[in-house]
């Protein structure tokens, strides 16, 4: 039985950290996971300027309100989902992705959560598991599934090796070039293509 494990942000929704470094003005919040490996240290640079320009969980939720899905992306879903068990794995956090998910028909994801004060102060974040993206393809194997993973950035990469097939989509020239043996996508008809190749 397959499972299709795809990532949220750049791959089915624009990325959030950079939809908010433009409306804020602040051009050093618009460095992701496609920038920076360590996630940690990702995460920690940008909870200090939150701290430092004193903005808070409620200023992002205010522009994630205004976000929409990528084109294409929902009607990609939909029809992946009609014919595979489709997971999201992200590395955003429950706060972040809720209006998203309504946006895409509340399709199933795991992903991490904020540590928030009771004044709306980010004060940290708690991961759901340690590489949470290549734990949960692992365990989703180990009951019995074959996977296939599709994401953008470098903490996709464990999780697309680890799967019977993966793919990169939309992602950036140097991972691209970095990882040849991987199929690398930018069209939904495409990605859809090779998911069914590996399904039928």
């Amino acid at each position: 039985m397959y499972l299709t494990c795809l990532d949220l942000e750049g791959v089915l929704v624009p990325e959030i950290w950079i939809a908010f470094s433009k409306a804020t003005g602040i051009p050093e919040l618009s460095r992701t996971t496609r920038d920076e490996p360590d996630y940690d240290k990702l995460m920690a640079f940008r909870l200090k300027i939150l701290e430092e320009r004193n903005l808070g969980l409620k200023e992002i939720q205010d522009v994630i309100q205004t976000i929409d899905v990528l084109p294409g992306a929902k009607e990609f879903l939909d029809e992946l989902r009609s014919i595979c068990q489709t997971i999201i794995l992200s590395d955003t956090f429950s706060q972040f992705a809720a209006p998203l998910m309504k946006k895409l028909g509340q399709p199933t994801i795991f992903c991490n959560e904020l540590v928030v004060a009771p004044n709306g102060k980010i004060s940290g974040y708690k991961m759901r598991c340690e590489q949470s993206k290549l734990s949960t393809v692992k365990a989703l194997q180990s009951v019995g599934f074959e996977t296939i993973a599709v994401g953008d950035s470098f903490n996709d990469l464990a999780m697309i090796r680890a799967s019977k097939a993966g793919f990169l989509f939309r992602s950036t020239e140097q991972i691209i070039k970095d990882n040849p043996s991987l199929k690398a996508f930018t069209e939904y008809g495409e990605l859809l293509d090779a998911i069914k190749k590996e399904i039928f």
